[in-house]
């Protein structure tokens, strides 16, 4: 759910963006739409001096309806940084402790549990085999009818750990593998007594009020307004907007803003939402060999001028999400819709360069 090629480009120094860099983006966004790179792309920035919107190409390519800068999008793995911050608030109430095995909250659920600590399935040093990895069960695909099939988080974990062969010696390797979010979802289900996005809602998103944030759950379509996301299939474009994300679960199903995004990791990385130390614990790192390193549901992107940028990215059929933020408050959210031709590292680079730089 990760695209490694486009995330590596945001890698930048940060300062807040100019008038003269907003219409830079405006321009670049532009061009992404009329090189087939995207239908349309969506960016959201905030800083200390404000906050600024813009958007390219179309809502829905029969009407040509032009994309609202203020729409909604499916954000992907971002899902995993809203969870993550949930079980480190579990840690904080003395509910769930990091170094404690996963068997300790799920027992019998997760095989070798015993030897695997929550805190692993946090930075994804677990070893657990990556379900999307089988045919079928990956939402970056087309799945014909299948999108709108119900999967409950006991049938992905079923996937998962079919082959015990695929699942490897836990903290080996850092390994990427949503099977370890899906996991956690049913950690806080198990800890609370209730669903992951019923926690995610009450602590975070009600608090917050992200109000154009939602766990969808088996609902296929989004809140208007939003821009269609778009597949190539056959050679054409194939309108793969609506489907049920519950795939993806807590490793990817939430839909959300640029706002809302922007205001959730400026309220995370400023320690609002969980202890200091919790906070701590999610900024330390796990080396990946991708361009990044990994946290507690965060990824860091180490910048030349020695700072690091925070946050996540998401990747789900029809939409490509990135949200960051930089010590300085800095934070940018970036939604595209692919197109049928694929966005290259210099695309984005520079308009997140042009933003952080």
């Amino acid at each position: 759910m990760m695209t490694n090629l486009l995330i590596a480009a945001l890698v930048m120094t940060p300062t807040p963006a100019t008038p003269a860099a907003e219409s830079k983006v405006q321009a670049m966004l532009d061009t992404l739409v009329r090189d087939d790179k995207a239908t349309a792309a969506l960016i959201r920035v905030d800083s200390r001096a404000g906050g600024w919107s813009a958007a390219a190409g179309v809502a829905d390519l029969r009407t040509k309806k032009p994309a609202d800068p203020a729409g909604h999008f499916r954000i992907g793995s971002i899902t995993k940084t809203f969870a993550a911050t949930v079980v480190m608030q579990l840690v904080d109430e003395g509910k769930v402790k990091l170094d404690e095995p996963i068997a300790r909250y799920l027992p019998g659920e997760v095989p070798g549990g015993a030897k695997i600590t929550v805190r692993r399935i946090l930075d994804h040093t677990s070893g657990l085999y990556d379900y999307m990895h089988e045919p079928g069960y990956s939402t970056n695909r087309w799945r014909g009818k299948d999108r709108f099939r119900h999967y409950d988080p006991a049938e992905l974990l079923k996937v998962a750990f079919a082959d015990p062969a695929k699942s490897t010696e836990p903290g080996k390797a850092w390994a990427y593998s949503n099977t370890n979010y899906v996991v956690a979802g049913r950690l806080i289900e198990k800890v609370t007594g209730r669903p992951y996005g019923k926690e995610v809602e009450r602590r975070l998103l009600r608090p917050l009020k992200l109000t154009g944030t939602s766990v969808p759950g088996d609902r296929p379509g989004l809140p208007y307004p939003h821009a269609r996301g778009y597949e190539p299939v056959g050679g054409k474009l194939v309108d793969a907007t609506r489907m049920n994300p519950s795939l993806d679960g807590a490793a990817g199903e939430m839909i959300s803003t640029g706002s809302d995004l922007n205001r959730f990791a400026g309220a995370l990385l400023g320690g609002k939402l969980t202890s200091a130390r919790s906070l701590a614990a999610m900024r330390t790192t796990q080396e990946t060999q991708a361009g990044f390193r990994y946290g507690l549901g965060l990824q860091q992107y180490p910048l030349p001028c020695g700072k690091s940028v925070w946050g996540h990215s998401g990747e789900l059929i029809g939409y490509l999400t990135f949200t960051f933020a930089t010590e300085d408050g800095t934070r940018m959210t970036l939604s595209v819709n692919p197109g049928t031709r694929q966005g290259t590292t210099e695309d984005l680079f520079g308009i997140a360069a042009t933003i952080f730089c």
